[in-house]
Order: C-alpha cells, then sequence, then structure tokens
C-alpha cells in the first residue's frame, strides 16, 4: 500500500499536493479514501459523472469520525425511491392487455334459493353455474342448524393456534369422521386444502433427505407452491402420461426416495387420474403417493371418498363404513389424501388424511399446521355434519351426475365446443381469452346466467373456457334455460362450435380424428342405486376419537 502511495505522489499532482510527508503516507492505511478522491479534478469529475456510490457508508462514516475525518455522505438518501407504484401499474396493464385481468362479480347466493343468488341489490337476481358448492351443502338445514347451535355455544373464533389454544372436541370429530371417510388411520385439518398441500409437500421435501418428487404438469397451484417449498429435486411428467412418469422414475435407484403428487379429478379440464396404475408405478420404484382429491370428495364412491373409493365402488358399498375385508383396495394403496372442506362438503377448510405415524409427523413438524390458526368450532362442527349427510345421500351424487349429462348431451346437440371427459365438469372451450370474458358478461348481462370465464394462467393461453357445474339443484328445466344462452352467446360472437375446431385439426379433445372418449365414471348401473342400497352402518356410525389428534402418548 504505501509503495502504491509514494509512486502515486510521484506521478499525480493531487497527490502530491495532499501528501506532503511519509507520515501522511503511512495515514492512507486509515483515511477516508472516497472522500479524498472526490477532491481530486480528475478522479471526483469522473465519479460524479459515474455516480458512483460508496459502499459500507455506514463503517466508512464511523472510521472516519473516530479519527476527526470528514464524514461520507450518505448517497442513498440522495436518490429516488424505488417506484413500486409505478411497477404495480406496469404488471396490472400487461394482464389488461393480454386479456388476463380478472374481474371478480358481486354474487351473493340465497340459501333458501339456491342456485339462485343476488348482485348488488336484491332485485338483482342471476342463476349461479359455476360454483364449487358441488352438492349446495353450505345450504343444507342440518348443517346450518349444526352451525348455529355451535357458535351459540363455543362462539365464533378458536381463540388461537391449536398449541396455544388447545383444540376442542369439534377438531377431534371431524378428524375422526375425515379419517373413517377415507378409511386411513388419521386425519389432520388445516386451514385451507392449500395449506394442507403447501404444508405437506414443503416438510416432505425439507425433511427427507434427497427426495425427488414427481409431479404430474397440471396439477394445482398448492401443490406446485409445496413442490417449490420443498426445494428438492423434482421432476415435471406429461399429464396422465404414465409412460412418461416410468422414464422419469427409472433414472433412480428404488432406494432413493420418491414422492408421486398427482389430483384425482382436474378441475379445468374434468381429466381423471389411474390412481391405480399410478400406485403400481409407486410400488415398483419404491415411491409415496400423494393424491389431491379436492374436486371429487362428496361426488365418487358410495360414500363420497371420491375417484380412491369409486375404483373399487362396489366393495366399499358393501362394506360401508367399515375396512373391505380380504382385499387392498385403491384408496388403501394410496399413501396421502388431501381434501377440502370447502367445496362438496359446504364449509371451509382442508386436511390430509393417511397413517398415524405419517399424520403425527405433520402435526408435529409442519409450519403451515403449527403457527396457522384453527378454524372455528362451529366451521368444524358444520363440515363434519356435511360429510355424515353427504356419506349415507348417495342420491345427491347421483342428481348430480345425472344433471351433468343432460347438460353435456345438450352442448353436443347444439354443436358447443365442450372438452371431453369423464367427470362432472363441464369446460365450454372459447380459445381466446377477450372472448371468453365477452362470452361471461354476456350470459350474466342478457341472460342473468352467473358463469366466469377462465383464463391464463389457470389455463394455457389458446384454451380459455367457460367452467359449469351443474348441482343437484340445476334442474333440466334450469339447464333448457343456460342451452339457449350459450348458444345464443355463441351466435353472437361467432365463436367457433365443434365443426369449426374439425376444421382447424382440433384441440383438447374437441373436433380432433380418431379422438376415443372415455367413459363416465358413473356407470349406469351404479346410477340406478337408492340410498337403501348402502350398508346400514353407514347411516349413524359412532366413531372413535383419533389419540393422534391430540398426540400420541408415548
Amino acid at each position: 500500500m504505501e509503495a502504491i502511495a509514494h509512486q502515486s505522489v510521484k506521478l499525480c499532482p493531487f497527490m502530491r499536493q495532499t501528501i506532503s510527508s511519509a507520515q501522511g503516507v503511512k495515514q492512507l492505511r486509515s483515511a477516508n479514501l472516497p472522500a479524498m478522491a472526490k477532491k481530486c479534478p480528475v478522479v471526483g469529475h469522473a465519479m460524479q459523472k459515474r455516480d458512483y456510490a460508496t459502499a459500507s457508508a455506514a463503517p466508512a462514516a464511523a472510521t472516519a469520525s473516530k479519527l476527526g475525518a470528514e464524514t461520507v455522505a450518505n448517497h442513498a438518501t440522495q436518490e429516488s425511491s424505488f417506484d413500486f407504484d409505478g411497477l404495480f401499474e406496469r404488471d396490472i396493464e400487461k394482464k389488461r392487455l393480454d386479456k388476463s385481468y380478472r374481474f371478480f362479480n358481486n354474487i351473493n347466493r340465497l340459501a333458501r334459493e339456491f342456485p339462485m343468488a343476488h348482485r348488488q341489490t336484491e332485485e338483482e337476481k342471476v342463476t349461479v353455474w359455476c360454483s364449487n358448492d358441488y352438492l349446495a351443502l353450505s345450504k343444507n338445514q342440518q348443517v346450518v342448524d349444526v352451525m348455529k347451535k355451535t357458535m351459540d355455544k363455543y362462539g365464533a373464533g378458536a381463540g388461537g393456534t391449536r398449541n396455544i389454544a388447545g383444540h376442542n372436541q369439534h377438531t377431534m370429530r371431524l378428524e375422526a369422521e375425515i379419517a373413517a371417510l377415507h378409511k386411513k388411520e388419521g386425519a389432520l385439518v388445516f386451514s385451507s386444502c392449500y395449506m394442507a398441500n403447501d404444508a405437506v409437500l414443503s416438510l416432505l421435501g425439507q425433511k427427507v433427505k434427497d427426495l425427488v418428487i414427481f409431479s404430474d404438469e397440471l396439477n394445482h397451484a398448492s401443490m406446485i407452491v409445496g413442490i417449490k417449498h420443498a426445494n428438492t429435486t423434482k421432476h415435471i411428467f406429461k399429464h396422465n402420461d404414465l409412460q412418461h412418469l416410468e422414464e422419469l422414475l427409472q433414472m433412480y435407484p428404488k432406494s432413493t426416495p420418491k414422492l408421486i403428487a398427482f389430483e384425482s379429478v382436474y378441475s379445468m379440464s374434468g381429466s381423471v387420474s389411474e390412481i391405480n396404475k399410478i400406485c403400481d408405478l409407486a410400488e415398483k420404484y419404491g415411491a409415496l403417493t400423494f393424491l389431491d382429491e379436492v374436486h371429487a370428495v362428496g361426488l365418487y364412491g358410495p360414500h363420497g371418498a371420491g375417484v380412491a373409493e369409486h375404483c373399487d365402488f362396489e366393495a366399499h358399498r358393501l362394506s360401508g363404513i367399515s375396512s373391505v375385508p380380504n382385499k387392498r383396495t385403491v384408496m388403501d394403496r394410496v399413501d396421502m389424501i388431501t381434501g377440502t372442506l370447502g367445496k362438496s362438503f359446504g364449509t371451509v377448510g382442508g386436511y390430509v388424511a393417511a397413517s398415524s405415524k405419517l399424520i403425527d409427523w405433520c402435526r408435529s413438524y409442519a409450519p403451515g399446521f403449527i403457527f396457522t390458526t384453527t378454524l372455528p368450532p362451529a366451521v368444524m362442527a358444520g363440515a363434519a355434519e356435511a360429510i355424515r349427510y353427504q356419506r349415507r345421500h348417495l342420491d345427491l351424487r347421483q342428481q348430480q351426475q345425472r344433471h351433468t349429462s343432460y347438460v353435456k348431451q345438450g352442448f353436443e346437440e347444439l354443436g358447443i365446443p365442450v372438452i371431453p371427459n369423464p367427470s362432472h365438469i363441464v369446460p365450454v372451450l372459447v380459445g381466446n381469452a377477450d372472448l371468453a370474458k365477452q362470452a361471461s358478461d354476456l350470459l350474466m348481462e342478457d341472460h342473468r346466467i352467473y358463469v366466469q370465464a377462465i383464463n391464463f394462467p389457470t389455463v394455457a393461453r389458446g384454451t380459455e373456457r367457460l367452467r359449469i357445474t351443474p348441482t343437484p339443484g340445476h334442474t333440466d328445466d334450469l339447464s333448457d334455460i343456460l342451452l339457449d344462452a350459450v348458444d345464443d352467446v355463441f351466435n353472437q360472437l361467432q365463436l367457433p362450435r365443434v365443426r369449426d375446431w374439425e376444421n382447424q385439426g382440433g384441440i383438447l379433445g374437441v373436433g380432433q380424428k380418431d379422438f376415443v372418449e372415455e367413459a363416465n365414471l358413473w356407470t349406469e348401473q351404479q346410477l340406478q342405486l337408492t340410498n337403501d342400497s348402502l350398508n346400514p352402518n353407514v347411516l349413524d356410525p359412532v366413531l372413535q376419537q383419533l389419540e393422534v389428534s391430540s398426540g400420541i402418548k408415548a
């Protein structure tokens, strides 16, 4: 340092004037060099022109203060603040330009007039055709009465997390009901299924060393976020492509810990996964299975446990709430099942059902569970009542299926393009974001029908659609009104019909040559059953409290 300083003094007039002695050269070690450089007519001008900021300004200033030297200016205070509002405005404008900007409609569903709702005023009534309240249990009188009674006695809130405020009989009963529904040893309730998926998947990635996650490309955002938070190796396999999944699984030794994450019913397309075959691959390559049944619980299986139960429909129907004897069912083969209380079960919340060890592990380690306030007692009591009610009402699922079939058949006769699927989802293909929004607006303004447009990023660009979901309350007369309204909107906007998609080569099974449509999950034989066809043990079962809900004693 001193050698460089001596050389600088010889060459630079400014340095010769500033440092006139050997002692001055030695003091350069502790001097405020940026401040000195600013006084130089050459270097100082260059610094000002390039707007250099000094690094570690605070420590330099402190050092200078100790030496009684000039304090360095804090350049950060002289600059303009970051333009946050400008960033927000630009990003929002991007969404407006690509027609993916979202408008939320003011929809106030009327419990006594379901599926009717009103808009801003009660006189502005509309028919709701896109709710995920699939069985209309949110307005079920038994569920509502239980919630009212519970709220009157125990208040509006839970008082905090289970770790701090403790939990209650409503929590324990609900988790017992969920475990019994899926025939698992344990269950854990979260504030939402988004939280459940995120918490469980991220925990597995963080705690299981070298875990590799295999995720279907159409998995829900909650699973995508959970896998991202898992911070581990992941592979995305093509939607429902088991050959591609196996190719990815083959890349790792069986001893490498693996997890396959997928859904049963994919809510925007209505496609359904082959759960049994995925379980085959999981067992072959040593993987855990994580199944999201959010859009299937309440709708499939004799007791509404989802598609996994539906795979062994008759065996579960005969055994009722008991385990199926002498057979390992598809539901048994799945390691983790997540579901929601906010769709078919008409309330709010989410859950995971699995072995008691896995549930106790999640209960003990998952931050998304430990640090989240418990659901209110009334909500949990209502959800438990909804599960019990729908379990013994097979007719609700059957009505929903019949109404779905009626609407799909009506659209087919009109040439309205519906993305083919074997489930309860009716995705009407539009293929353009702006037109999908216009179609939704016309249905609302001209026909008093509410169907939300589905645009990017929920679905891929060019596949925008109207997503219709009939319920037991959407009777044929209402369906006829819907069919006429959608037909009118397609005429007004000149939207492409099936024949138009055929001319373009087809897309997503619409207008595609040689496309083989899957049969409906519900068979005609299953649709002919009655509530009396169920095992009597489902009518009012007495369920024992799960030890894992409170913590397993050593």
